[in-house]
This record gives C-alpha cells, structure tokens and sequence, in this order.
C-alpha cells in the first residue's frame, strides 16, 4: 500500500509540473494538439499508478517526451502561421452581418439549437440580436451584437472614465503579500497603519486589497 501511495504521490506532482510548464491554455481553453497531449498524458499517468507490477518509468519518461513534444510545438506554433493553420484550424463565421452560415454549421457540425445555446450563455437571448458569431480554434464562440443592440459605454457619451488599474491583494488569510506591497511602493508599517483604521492587525484579517484608486478593502477573518 506504501508502494502504492508512493507511486501515486511521484505521478500526481509530475504530471501537475507538467501542466504547469506547458503554460495556461493547458488549463483553460485548448486548442486541438493541446487536447490531445493532455489526454495522452492522463492515461500515460494512470497505467503505473494503477499497476505496481509496471515500472514507474514506463510512465514519467513518456509523460517527459510529450512534454519536449509539447513545448517544440508550441514555439514551432509561435513561430510559423501555415503550422498554426494546420494545428489549430482557422476561425468560422457562424452568423454574418445578421445571417446565419448555414455551410459553415455543417461543416463545425453545429446545429442551430446549438448555436442559439451559446448564445444564450453570453446572455443574447435571439439570433436576431447578432451581427457577427465567430467560432474560435479554442471552440468558444466570439458574439458581436448588431449596434442597436450592445450596451452603452462611456464613450458614446464623450465620457472619459479615471484610471483605475488593478487591485492588488494586500493581505490574505493573515498573510501579508510582500511583493503586491512592493509593486505600490508602500512597506508593512504603511499597510499596518491602513489595517488599524479598520481597527485590526494585518495577521487578523482574511483579505485586505488596495484599487487602483487608492482605496483599501478589508475584512476580518472569522473566529470559527
């Protein structure tokens, strides 16, 4: 059983480097080559941890030659635009100008009560909302409602919105987030200072975040 947990424990932190190094659309969106390397690295992963009679190492240097595969293809991807075509495919038009595509949802293999789904996920709830739908390589769908339709923004009014930029965590579940403090130029006696107004210490307090407007969020964590 040791042997076991062992086998499991080395696969599991192997397989999550992995992941990690062939960057985030391993996590998020994949295209097509990305998909099946993942796949190929699950059962890879799952024969050694299943079967103690079978080498460890029959999995960890497949899962490292997908790896090197992984990382040549994607800077090869990065590098050449007829090899993105061939791996990643091209975008479909599935709705222009207001009309839907009917050759292009045969051949994506998309119906039309497909279609209105996912559109309905990105809260447009009638076709005849829509200008353009475009099916991406990743396989989301990129929707732009016709004008009349979208949502006002400020500039449509001549309206030029402050900067905001990004808010940054200050204080998590206790911990202070040295680097975020460093990113804007303050230090831990600033943000105990910020912290006190909230009549708390930073160790107290499960999230402290500072906007781009320079104003601080905190609250304190719970005693249960």
């Amino acid at each position: 059983m040791l042997n076991t947990f062992i086998r499991v424990s080395i696969i599991y932190i192997l397989v999550l480097v992995v992941m990690r190094l062939m960057g985030k659309s391993e996590i998020g969106q994949m295209q097509p080559f990305e998909l099946v390397i993942a796949i190929m690295i699950a059962d890879l992963a799952s024969v050694p941890m299943s079967d103690t009679g079978i080498p460890i190492t029959n999995g960890i240097i497949p899962i490292l030659a997908l790896l090197l595969f992984q990382l040549i293809i994607s800077i090869i991807n990065m590098k050449s635009i007829n090899l993105r075509k061939i791996l990643c495919g091209r975008p479909t038009i599935l709705i222009f100008r207001g009309k839907i595509e009917e050759e292009a949802l045969k051949r994506e293999k998309v119906t039309v009560n497909e279609l209105e789904e996912r559109l309905r996920q990105k809260n447009i709830f009638t076709i005849a909302d829509v200008e353009y739908a475009i099916l991406e390589t990743s396989g989301e769908l990129s929707v732009i409602q016709k004008p009349e339709k979208r949502n006002t923004i400020p500039e449509d009014f001549n309206i030029v919105p402050e900067y905001e930029g990004i808010p940054y965590d200050l204080v998590i579940d206790g911990k202070i987030m040295h680097d975020n403090l460093k990113h804007i130029g303050r230090d831990v006696k600033w943000l105990e200072k910020q912290v006190e107004k909230f009549k708390m210490k930073p160790k107290d307090a499960l999230v402290v975040t500072y906007d781009g407007k320079g104003q601080i969020f905190c609250q304190k964590k719970s005693k249960f």
